[in-house]
């Protein structure tokens, strides 16, 4: 067990960074080059002033028109991204491994406040699971690989769970916790996840686009 817990806290892991890294300036250059090919035009019209106007505002929650039509997806969607991103970066466990490594040291989140915002996570990835087959609308235009990518999100915040608590065996699920974190890094170049890549360059050509060209709010 000790010595796949140094394989997958040690090569697995810049494997899973290299891949991550890797992949995502694939994918933007490929979306720039493709960009430049078939629709150079676009490049044309993207104003900052509208881009950043477009994407502050959709940071707001409740700020946008369509937000406000559904308070309930917008409160979990909101309590989501936000607890999937500032846990792993703020864990004091994760926190303690960057300084082992490479001396980097801040300020952590409180174990009970880490806890309540893991929780948050998974049932948030719950909840848009069942929205996918509660939802005609929605079920219409989900496929497999999307309760896959919930799966994917979920498990290492499951395991990690699982695993500070020690809930069965500590070892065999701080590695589970470790490799499906990795799986998670590495698919994000490469499945819908790669959307926290895009997100901003299409809320700018969109801000771009209403605010330059049409004169209109996209929010």
């Amino acid at each position: 067990m000790h010595d796949i817990y140094q394989f997958v806290s040690g090569p697995l892991a810049w494997i899973a960074f290299i891949v991550f890294i890797g992949g995502s300036m694939f994918r933007l250059i490929h979306i720039f080059w493709l960009i430049q090919k078939k629709e150079s035009f676009i490049f044309s019209y993207i104003s900052l002033k509208y881009a950043f106007r477009s994407i502050g505002n959709w940071l707001i929650p409740f700020g946008p028109v369509n937000m406000r039509n559904h308070p309930v997806v917008t409160t979990v969607t909101f309590l989501f991204h936000f607890c999937l991103i500032a846990t792993p970066i703020f864990l004091l466990s994760h926190i303690v491994l960057w300084d082992e490594s490479f001396s980097i040291r801040y300020w952590a989140l409180p174990d009970a406040v880490a806890d309540v915002m893991t929780l948050l996570v998974i049932a948030s990835c719950l909840f848009f699971g069942i929205r996918r087959q509660k939802l005609p609308e929605v079920r219409f235009l989900t496929s497999a690989s999307d309760y896959v990518i919930l799966t994917i999100v979920a498990m290492p915040f499951i395991t990690g769970f699982m695993a500070y608590h020690q809930w069965g065996g500590y070892p065999f699920f701080m590695i589970l916790h470790i490799v499906s974190g990795e799986i998670m890094l590495m698919a994000i170049p490469f499945t819908r996840l790669v959307h926290m890549l895009f997100a901003p360059f299409t809320r700018a050509y969109t801000g771009s686009e209403f605010g330059g060209v049409r004169h209109v709010k996209d929010w």
